[in-house]
């Protein structure tokens, strides 16, 4: 099992991984429909994680219980993560989907409480109020050019609108993944469970890739768009569930979902410096407050000396 501040290595990275393929899947979403790409990415991640999926030697069997977790977790963090994410960045600015992901380890707290029993410090409390407040500041900080240009019921808002709303259909799969993923850690390891989800979510695309993979015109796309699938595939489907999983063997669910504002954070970032969207004051504010979030989530506890 990995030390603790291994373990929140892991967590931070792979968060800020998360959220830089979140922000570039937008320039694939336009370049590949959204079933193609996701069937595309769990089959690459899927040959590469072959060597995975051996159980250990120590691994025991999974039971009926574990499997269906198995399946839940796919479901939910791959297959309906996916749709919605990719979806919902394509209609919206990385930077707006950072801002509503910054709500995920509200939510990843809430469920831990609600179905784990874990309980919920105070600190782990001002941390997700941290990110609360992040939010509040970037969804004030985006309102100010619709209130000022009255663009509000354009065809263009409309669409951004529906983004944000698939982007928060992202942040409840995503906290869903988290909770479950703390279960399968105590069965699994994280390498196999990384593979193991990844094939549910190359059966759950199959049907709808394969019959847009017969009329696509594969050679228009540009070659450095191949490149990027590739990353977007290993990074969302190896790197980032082995990391996650790795850190939740043995950091509670409440607290890693704290590292969650990383995710918003990466993403608006990319967005900024890779997409060259717009990014001010009150966003920096907001994610100076979201990183003070995960300081008060990491520092070590403070023992009473007798």
């Amino acid at each position: 099992m990995p030390s603790r501040g291994m373990a929140y290595g892991c967590l931070a990275l792979g968060m800020a991984l998360t959220g830089s393929y979140v922000a570039l899947s937008k320039p694939l979403a336009a370049a590949l429909p959204v079933f193609l790409l996701a069937w595309l990415r769990f089959g690459i991640a899927a040959v590469a994680m072959l060597p995975w999926l051996r159980r250990g030697p120590a691994e025991p069997r999974m039971t009926g219980q574990v499997k269906r977790l198995v399946f839940l977790e796919s479901f939910f963090g791959n297959f309906l993560f996916t749709i919605c994410m990719v979806s919902g960045v394509r209609m919206t600015s990385a930077v707006s989907a950072g801002v509503i992901m910054a709500s995920i380890p509200a939510v990843v707290a809430l469920m831990s409480w609600a179905f784990l029993r874990e309980r919920i410090s105070l600190r782990i409390g001002a941390a997700i109020a941290c990110g609360a407040l992040g939010i509040g500041l970037l969804a004030l900080s985006r309102s100010e050019p619709a209130a000022h240009g009255g663009v509000a019921d354009s065809p263009g808002a409309r669409d951004e609108m529906l983004g944000n709303l698939l982007v928060l259909g992202s942040v409840f799969c995503e906290a869903v993944y988290a909770v479950i993923g703390k279960k399968l850690t105590g069965s699994l390891a994280p390498k196999r469970i990384s593979a193991l989800i990844n094939l549910w979510g190359l059966a759950l695309m199959t049907p709808m890739g394969l019959y847009l993979a017969l009329s696509f015109d594969f050679p228009a796309v540009h070659p450095g768009i191949w490149l990027l699938l590739v990353f977007y595939a290993l990074a969302a489907s190896m790197w980032t569930v082995w990391l996650w999983m790795t850190g939740l063997r043995t950091v509670p669910a409440a607290q890693a979902g704290v590292f969650m504002v990383l995710l918003p954070i990466s993403a608006a970032l990319v967005g900024v410096f890779v997409l060259g969207e717009s990014f001010g004051g009150m966003q920096l504010l907001a994610f100076g407050i979201a990183l003070l979030g995960v300081l008060l989530a990491t520092l070590p506890q403070r023992t009473k000396s007798l």
